[in-house]
């Protein structure tokens, strides 16, 4: 039958149907998909109002926004490897509802706090590294169950739907966050999260996966921790990425604890205005969540993650020179459009070679010793930033974070273990891992080629 014949409720639901064999046809990544979705939005929430809190009910100083973002990397530092080991020995759906939760609790203390006359950055510095914490071993296992919801092939295109739904929170959430900042106050916008978070955890409740029982017999703490680090440091792949986007998550955290402070102290702006400028940065998002599968397709994942680090560098490079007034404003929402869009080339690729090359057994600690090594810059980058911009100027911090990624970007595309990797690799095999480990301890029994 043509469309002509249809009425307009049967051609807007044509046109909305999912094409055949779309991941969200599966039920089980439909919820994980939906669950994603509402989480995402209450973190636009916290985002905004976390920072916003402190910089002005409790104006604190860039050093002090340095410490608050590093407080929650710390926590990734010192549990991440660990919490690798004990994930490959449990289930990591309950962790990832527990870890839900546990943030829902969490964030819901601040507007507790602060109602009751308790609020501090001593306060926010506890709430951010107790999120750090519960980010470490439940951001893991999210992560993991992704690989147990869908097929490894098929990875790329389902971080491009989690970042979809993650972008649309972004074009939805920072105008939410500012209405509700400017009804209620910063601290108490973050129940409204609370409860997001917890309708979230609820919905990954009724996930069924396909889990293999952990093995426990026999497991050597200390003897699983090193082959986990052994396993990165044998793919030369891996220690490329971490290493690229470890430095890279030192220039973003140097940008990340001024640019709020940038914009209300430099240019001026009111909670609410800069609530709608991040609707810019969920519209970037959305733009290379839409077509960095197809980009990442064409080019390849290795090259496709160089230019995310290009298209966030020129942003914060030229947010450094941004004037007060109206052009300010629009090359502050032009940062935050172009960090979307290089946030999620940068990580769809990122995430999903990571995992092509990992066997299912020794995804727990491949994934917390990859997040420990390109967290490990975070924190400095954090503490750096925020000095610079106290002793030196906001603007100076931006101009450090620009230059510093897109020389950043210039190295990353001279390496060949990134560029030359136009397809997502095979899982590495376990069996010829352990006899390269063998001859790496007696090179005279090495297996001849």
């Amino acid at each position: 039958m043509s469309t002509r014949h249809l009425s307009w409720f049967d051609q807007l639901k044509q046109a909305l149907s999912l094409p055949p064999g779309d991941l969200l046809r599966d039920l089980v990544y439909r919820r994980l998909w939906t669950s994603i979705l509402i989480s995402s939005l209450g973190g636009q929430i916290t985002m905004l109002a976390l920072p916003l809190t402190a910089a002005v009910l409790l104006e604190a100083t860039p050093t002090q926004m340095g410490l608050l973002t590093a407080m929650e990397i710390l926590p990734f530092v010192l549990f991440s490897l660990p919490s690798g080991v004990w994930l490959d020995r449990v289930r990591k759906l309950p962790v990832y509802i527990w870890g839900e939760t546990i943030l829902a609790v969490v964030v819901a203390t601040v507007p507790l706090a602060a109602w009751m006359g308790w609020l501090s950055m001593t306060w926010l510095y506890v709430v951010g590294f107790v999120l750090g914490t519960v980010y470490t071993t439940a951001g893991s296992a999210a992560q993991i169950v992704l690989t147990q919801v869908v097929p490894r092939e098929r990875l790329v295109e389902a971080h491009a739907k989690n970042a979809l739904a993650s972008s649309g929170a972004e074009v939805a959430g920072p105008g939410l966050a500012g209405a509700l900042i400017k009804i209620m106050g910063a601290p108490m916008a973050l129940a409204v999260n609370a409860l997001l978070v917890l309708v979230s955890a609820l919905i990954l409740r009724g996930i069924k996966v396909q889990e293999a029982p952990p093995k426990a017999e026999g497991a050597d703490f200390w003897r699983d921790l090193k082959a986990g680090l052994r396993f990165v440091r044998e793919q030369r792949l891996l220690i490329g990425l971490a290493t690229a986007v470890g430095s890279w998550q030192l220039f973003h955290n140097a940008a990340t604890v001024v640019q709020i402070l940038f914009a209300t102290r430099t240019l001026e702006l009111s909670g609410q205005t800069v609530g709608l400028c991040y609707i810019a940065l969920g519209a970037g998002t959305v733009l290379a969540s839409v077509f960095g599968h197809r980009i990442s397709r064409r080019i390849g994942p290795g090259p496709c993650l160089v230019l995310g680090f290009a298209a966030s560098s020129q942003g914060w490079l030229l947010l450094a020179f941004a004037p007060v007034g109206p052009l300010g404003v629009a090359m502050f929402a032009y940062m935050l459009f172009s960090f979307g869009v290089g946030a999620v080339l940068i990580f769809i690729n990122f995430l999903s070679l990571r995992q092509a090359v990992t066997p299912a057994p020794l995804l727990g600690r491949m994934t917390s010793t990859m997040r420990w090594m390109i967290l490990l810059p975070a924190g400095p980058g954090a503490l750096l930033g925020g000095w610079i911009g106290e002793h030196l100027g906001l603007r100076w911090s931006l101009g450090f974070a620009g230059c510093g990624a897109l020389l950043l970007s210039l190295l990353a595309w001279r390496a060949k273990v990134i560029r030359e990797v136009r397809t997502l690799p095979a899982t590495v095999d376990m069996e010829l891992s352990a006899r390269q480990q063998d001859a790496d301890v007696a090179p005279g029994l090495a297996p001849s080629k």
